[in-house]
C-alpha cells in the first residue's frame, strides 16, 4: 500500500475549539487529511454524503448529550467507524455511545500513537462487523431461497440446497447468486400439485 493510499479522510465533528485543533494536528501528524469543514450537529449527514470520510472523530466537549447526537447521526448516516475523543474517562458516556455503534474511543486526542492504534482498532472492527453482517446476510438470502424449492417443488431442506449448489456448479455460479435469482423470480415456479402458491414464501 502506497503513502497516498493509506492516508484517510478523517471527519472531525464538533465546534471549533482549541482542543478540537489540536486533534486536527495530531491527524495531520499521522499522515492523514483532515476534512476541512466545521461540522454542526444538523449538517453532519449532508457532509459526511458529500465528504465520504474513513473514519470519524468526535471531539466531545462538556454537552455530551450533543456528542452522542452527532455519534448517532454519524453512525447511521456516514457509513464510516467513528471514534470518541472524551476529556476523561466517562463509563457512562462510552456505555451510551458504544449503544449508538462507536468503534472506539480514547481520552488523550493528541497522543499520537493511542490515537493511531484507535485508528487501527476502529478500522479492523468496521471490516470485521461488515463482514459478519454481510455474512448473515448471506445466509438469510439462501435460507429463503431454500424454502422457496421447498415449497415450490414438494421437497425437504437438504434437497433444496441441493438444487442450489447442482446450479450453482453447473453454471459456474456463486451460490448466494443462485439463490438471489431463486428469491427474485419465485413467482415464476411451479407450485407443487395441490399447493398453493402465495404471494411470499415468508408468509
Amino acid at each position: 500500500m502506497g503513502e497516498e493510499e493509506s492516508r484517510l479522510r478523517v471527519l472531525i465533528a464538533d465546534q471549533r475549539t482549541e482542543r478540537t485543533t489540536q486533534v486536527k494536528a495530531a491527524v495531520r501528524g499521522l499522515g492523514h487529511h483532515p476534512v476541512e469543514r466545521d461540522v454542526e450537529l444538523a449538517d453532519v449527514g449532508p457532509v459526511t454524503a458529500e465528504e465520504k470520510p474513513d473514519l470519524a472523530l468526535v471531539v466531545v466537549e462538556e454537552n455530551s448529550e450533543r456528542a452522542l447526537g452527532l455519534i448517532a447521526k454519524i453512525v447511521r448516516e456516514a457509513a464510516c467507524p467513528v471514534i470518541a475523543i472524551l476529556d476523561v474517562q466517562d463509563r457512562a458516556f462510552v456505555n451510551e455511545a458504544a449503544k449508538l455503534g462507536i468503534f472506539a474511543y480514547i481520552t488523550d486526542g493528541g497522543n499520537l500513537p493511542e490515537l493511531q492504534s484507535s485508528i487501527d482498532i476502529a478500522l479492523r472492527r468496521f471490516t470485521e462487523y461488515h463482514a459478519l453482517e454481510g455474512a448473515f446476510g448471506r445466509r438469510a438470502v439462501i435460507e429463503r431461497a431454500k424454502g422457496i424449492l421447498m415449497e415450490r417443488h414438494g421437497i425437504g431442506e437438504r434437497e433444496a440446497f441441493a438444487m442450489l449448489r447442482a446450479h450453482s456448479r453447473s453454471t459456474n455460479t456463486k451460490i448466494i447468486d443462485v439463490a438471489e435469482a431463486v428469491s427474485a423470480s419465485y413467482l415464476l415456479l411451479p407450485v407443487q400439485p395441490g399447493g398453493t402458491a402465495s404471494t411470499d414464501p415468508a408468509d
